[in-house]
């Protein structure tokens, strides 16, 4: 477990150190313990062994002061040197991931390592790598200073050990895949009772209770099920791991009977030994219990190691810079599976300062082409340009600049609604934010809030209302002041105050930047400089509303059903 997590982190851990520093403190606790035989030949000899009391005190007051010093280090090398750090590289790792690697089991997978598995090793260095350590060396100084005594009574409790071992390992071996089914199941039943907590109004609605919501009951059932299997199948091997304790201290004190009665051990000797043996086998009896806890910790590695090994988009050795911000598809080939392609021989080009709207049925890759343009993903073939220059020859970084981008379901985090504008850029000054708070049309939310800007935004925005929620994002990206702005359905699912307002903000955004928006309402198709009409993966039309509306297709079509429904007004009432 050390060398993989060394591995990990790039760099040692200090874990090494605390090893060494925890097999001092439970040699020096055996060496404590050597000193009873000398002392009490002495004592019962009628003499002081001063000598040997200094060794004792000295013994004492090593053990003591390595370990409180070796457990404190402990706490700091499990806090900072390895959970904080292993959290920090696999954030900075998912960061540069391809955007087709966050399916919904590996956001599952990675709140799980953040919130479960790294918080238990955060506990190996202070707590189960030194009772580990000290629960072998201690014994093992104690079995080598018997041998000095007689050697074939540490022979005798020596020979139950690599059975020990093979139990050990028996446990750890059980208590993996058990875990991690465990988990999975405690998971399922823990976004049931979230699911059902947010279904209530239904629920009522319908008169389902919670003895009538069948998912709920069986999710419950089935994590009970769980943990009472896995405590089943970890009981046998720790059951026999300490049944093998027991016959170990049996050898020992039968031994110790036997050379006693035979003459060739003092009674003095004898009662020392029996002590000796006993603390022998006490530590020994924790280590079975050690197995599964060190199993998780290895369990958690395996977790942080997948993120760790998870291919991220390559960064070009010489990134080169745009020369403006326009946007080009050169026949685009992509697909999120091999054998699935979503868009296929796309070819356009978005000028600098246009806007360019694209439509089309739901799947024919629309949202696709927003994110390729951000490198959400790498293309399968040709190529996406922004200035001139392939994304894949840029920085990160420099895509990132370049890009705004405000879709559908916009995504908060848990922060102040002033906090959340300056996500768009972390240095902007009051008056900057205002600013943008004003043409993002934000100022009239925030006069509304109990707290103004220091609002509370909720997880993911849930305490705002969708157009609030789209406000912030606009307000974000107009701060940022990107040169290409991708916007995703910004005014999609809004009553008619909020798409005013958002619309407005949108005009607003749209000043001087290359603009590629997808939408279905037809005041923003038709105000586009430029049209991309997409079917089936590929490009059907392109041109301006009145190049399109000539056109038999798509667009035309679009046209006419749009126009007929705005021109819908109530009738009367219908008759009963």
């Amino acid at each position: 477990m050390i060398g993989r997590t060394d591995a990990l982190l790039e760099e040692p851990s200090g874990l090494r150190q605390l090893v060494f520093g925890y097999a001092v403190a439970g040699v020096s606790q055996g060496l404590v313990f050597g000193t009873l035989i000398p002392i009490l030949r002495a004592l019962l000899d009628g003499t002081v062994p001063w000598n040997w009391l200094v060794v004792a005190a000295l013994g004492a007051a090593v053990s003591g002061i390595s370990l409180v010093t070796t457990s404190n280090v402990g706490y700091y090398v499990g806090i900072e040197a390895v959970t904080d750090a292993l959290m920090r590289r696999v954030s900075s790792h998912v960061a540069t991931l391809p955007l087709g690697w966050f399916t919904s089991a590996r956001a599952g997978q990675l709140s799980s390592i953040m919130s479960t598995s790294l918080q238990n090793l955060m506990n190996v260095p202070s707590v189960f790598l030194q009772q580990m350590t000290v629960a072998v060396t201690t014994p093992a100084t104690v079995v080598v200073l018997i041998a000095f005594v007689d050697w074939r009574i540490s022979a005798a409790l020596l020979i139950p050990v690599p059975l020990l071992y093979y139990y050990f390992r028996a446990i750890k071996k059980v208590s993996g895949p058990e875990h991690d089914r465990e988990e999975r199941v405690n998971a399922d039943a823990s976004e049931k009772v979230l699911e059902f907590a947010r279904l209530q109004p239904i629920l009522r609605a319908s008169g389902t209770l919670v003895g009538g919501w069948g998912e709920l009951n069986d999710a419950i059932d089935a994590s009970r099920e769980s943990t009472r299997r896995s405590l089943d199948r970890q009981n046998a091997p720790l059951a026999r791991y300490a049944a093998t304790v027991v016959l170990t201290l049996a050898l020992g004190l039968v031994c110790v009977a036997y050379l006693s009665m035979g003459g060739a051990l003092q009674p003095t000797d004898a009662v020392v030994i029996m002590l000796f043996a006993v603390r022998f086998v006490e530590p020994l009896s924790l280590v079975g219990a050690y197995a599964s806890g060190l199993q998780l910790a290895d369990t958690a590695l395996d977790s942080v190691e997948a993120v760790l090994d998870a291919p991220a988009l390559p960064e070009p050795a010489h990134p080169r810079t745009p020369a403006d911000g326009s946007v080009e598809f050169d026949h685009v080939a992509f697909g999120y599976a091999p054998d699935r392609p979503v868009v296929h021989d796309i070819s356009f080009r978005c000028a600098p300062g246009t806007v360019t709207a694209l439509i089309g049925p739901s799947g024919s890759g629309k949202s696709t082409l927003t994110r390729l343009i951000a490198r959400f993903w790498d293309v399968d073939a040709g190529s996406v340009r922004i200035g001139g220059v392939d994304v894949r020859e840029m920085s990160t970084t420099s895509i990132m600049n370049m890009t705004a981008m405000v879709f559908q379901n916009v995504y908060l985090f848990d922060d102040t609604v002033l906090e959340n504008v300056r996500l768009g850029k972390p240095d902007a000054t009051d008056e900057q934010i205002h600013t943008v708070a004003r043409a993002a049309r934000l100022d009239s939310v925030i006069d509304a809030l109990p707290d103004g800007w220091d609002t509370r935004v909720g997880e993911g925005g849930s305490l705002l209302s969708g157009g609030q929620r789209q406000r912030v994002s606009i307000a974000r990206a107009l701060l940022k002041d990107a040169p290409i702005v991708l916007l995703d359905e910004a005014t999609a699912a809004l009553d008619g105050e909020n798409e005013a307002a958002i619309t407005a903000a949108v005009a607003e955004l749209a000043v001087g930047r290359t603009v590629i928006v997808i939408a279905h309402r037809l005041s923003t198709v038709r105000g586009a400089d430029q049209i991309v009409v997409l079917d089936g993966g590929g490009v059907e039309n392109i041109g301006t509303h009145d190049q399109l509306i000539g056109r038999n297709g798509i667009y035309s079509d679009f046209f006419r059903d749009r126009s007929d429904a705005a021109g819908w007004t109530f009738g009367q009432e219908i008759p009963r």
